[in-house]
């Protein structure tokens, strides 16, 4: 009754923005981003597992709790944090896998979390990380195990099984919002700063590049050659500032559109590349290229129906 009270113009948006949002999508379309984040997951804190080992006997005086991790008084017992750093790297090969997925999905996404909050308690809190946790709890609670997994083969016999569904094209649109938000949150930031607009003049960003490159050859670090010969042409600061915040203000429309999604993927991939060569500052989950995957894979929207 409700449904049928509902003006035809707001009918008609709801049907368009659910073929453009959800589009019908196999199942291959989300397993390929379960592998891919799994796998990232996997080589990221395997990689540094010594290093989070290292932080976890950290002095105690330097914990200071974000995140889930506020629940905390005091640091955990180092041998219970690196049981269950190990606990995130069984369940990221489960996750990867596609085994039990619908308990190994979640639970995987959960120690993700705790973990990273925990890391980032005793130190600077690194970002680039964020992005990874929300993809892997959109694909921890999605359906992203349906094809390319060992519950694929037990249920259907196949890896690639004849599966059609809303949800499957709905998990890259979810997992691009999540995204597009951080990068509209970043640019928000740059207008609420105290230049305002006048960001997009460049001279705040040649600042920083500046004050960043001064600071490493200080520490005794060396600093980018290519900041040093960018420096005097502020033209071209203007151009970088530009692109940045249209990119990052831009960024939800990247949602609406599989076409605009994958500028914008191009774009920022670009841009991060850009930030680690003049800066040395690196996002590993961006450079990667996994995080901008789910703009590469999403679907066509379904046609009209009539």
């Amino acid at each position: 009754m409700i449904r049928a009270a509902l003006p035809a113009a707001l009918r008609s948006l709801a049907s368009t923005a659910r073929r453009r949002l959800a589009p019908t999508a196999a199942a291959t379309t989300p397993a390929v981003l379960r592998l891919a984040v799994g796998a990232y997951h996997l080589r990221h804190v395997g990689r540094r597992r010594s290093l989070y080992r290292g932080v976890h006997r950290t002095d105690a005086a330097s914990f200071d709790p974000v995140g889930p991790a506020r629940i905390l008084r005091r640091p955990l017992p180092p041998r219970v944090a690196d049981a269950l750093l190990d606990a995130s790297l069984v369940t990221g090969a489960l996750f990867t896998a596609g085994i039990a997925h619908r308990v190994t999905g979640p639970l995987h996404a959960a120690l993700q979390t705790w973990n990273f909050s925990y890391r980032n308690s005793w130190s600077m809190v690194y970002h680039h990380e964020n992005t990874l946790v929300l993809h892997t709890m959109v694909l921890g609670a999605a359906p992203s195990a349906d094809a390319l997994s060992v519950d694929a083969l037990r249920r259907d016999g196949t890896l690639l099984p004849a599966r059609r569904s809303w949800m499957y094209g709905a998990t890259p649109t979810v997992m691009n919002a999540a995204v597009s938000l951080t990068y509209l949150i970043a640019g928000l930031a740059k207008l609420s700063g105290g230049d305002g607009a006048r960001w997009i003049e460049g001279g705040t960003m040649r600042g920083h590049i500046a004050f960043d490159a001064l600071r490493k050859e200080m520490l005794g670090e060396q600093g980018s050659p290519l900041a040093r010969a960018l420096y005097p042409y502020k033209h071209l600061f203007t151009a970088m500032a530009t692109v940045s915040l249209v990119l990052e203000l831009g960024a939800p429309l990247a949602v609406l559109d599989r076409r605009l999604g994958r500028l914008f993927a191009l774009g920022a991939f670009g841009m991060h590349w850009g930030i680690k060569g003049i800066m040395r500052i690196t996002f590993p989950y961006n450079l990667s290229g996994v995080l901008y995957l789910p703009f590469v894979l999403m679907p066509p929207p379904d046609p009209p129906q009539r």
